[in-house]
């Protein structure tokens, strides 16, 4: 079936812009809850990022074909052409561009780290904990909450390189880069077939994946009910 060429080219399916605009809120509530010291509300979020990130790493695999790792993680050669041309190349690009691609890479393995770290790490009378701090002595829970806290002074540098990318493409090349994470179409565009979905059943158990992982460090952090 021919696409609504008016409302533009598909580009991101519905689960990938879903990963998207949680995946800020979570952040987002994790930052906010660790400047206020309730640590529930930060195990909870943090929870919720790394199903999240399970989930995506899953559909980068067996997703849409924008959302694959493989139609966006280019080589070298690639990315230094790209860049040569960055402010010539006028077309929108079907999914991440060659540059942008490893800019996902880079915040997905940052949050990885965030989170990672963040299981282990206590602070220095060892009462804030992270879910998993008693299965590591108190040093090395100590190392893991330093190496949690650089972790996200580097997701500060790489969000803030975001979206300085995302107003340079919006303000030069005129790329409504937002619009289409929430539409999931590039507006004026076209080129419908480019876009292949990702199954229903893979879709099913990411999902599965991620929530099960969500609620399996929820519960060991104490912050569920049951």
């Amino acid at each position: 079936m021919q696409g609504d060429d008016s409302a533009g080219a598909r580009i991101w399916d519905l689960p990938t812009r879903l990963f998207h605009w949680m995946l800020v809120l979570l952040v987002l509530i994790s930052w906010r809850s660790a400047e206020q010291r309730d640590i529930p509300l930060h195990i909870l979020a943090g929870s919720g990022v790394a199903g999240l990130l399970v989930f995506r790493l899953w559909w980068g695999f067996f997703g849409s074909t924008t959302a694959r790792f493989t139609n966006f993680l280019k080589g070298p050669g690639t990315v230094l052409a790209y860049a040569r041309s960055l402010l010539t190349h006028r077309e929108p690009e079907f999914g991440h561009n060659p540059m942008g691609g490893w800019s996902v890479a880079g915040l997905l393995l940052c949050l990885l780290a965030l989170t990672g770290f963040g299981l282990f790490a206590s602070d220095v009378d060892g009462l804030d904990s992270g879910p998993y701090s008693d299965l590591v002595d108190f040093d090395a829970s100590r190392l893991a909450s330093h190496l949690h806290a650089l972790s996200f002074d580097g997701l500060e540098i790489l969000v803030a390189l975001h979206l300085c990318a995302i107003l340079f493409y919006h303000l030069i090349k005129r790329h409504k880069l937002v619009h289409a994470m929430v539409t999931g179409r590039h507006p004026g565009s076209s080129g419908e077939s480019a876009f292949t979905p990702g199954s229903l059943p893979m879709l099913l158990i990411g999902a599965a994946l991620g929530l099960a992982v969500t609620l399996i460090l929820a519960r060991h952090g104490g912050v569920l009910p049951f």
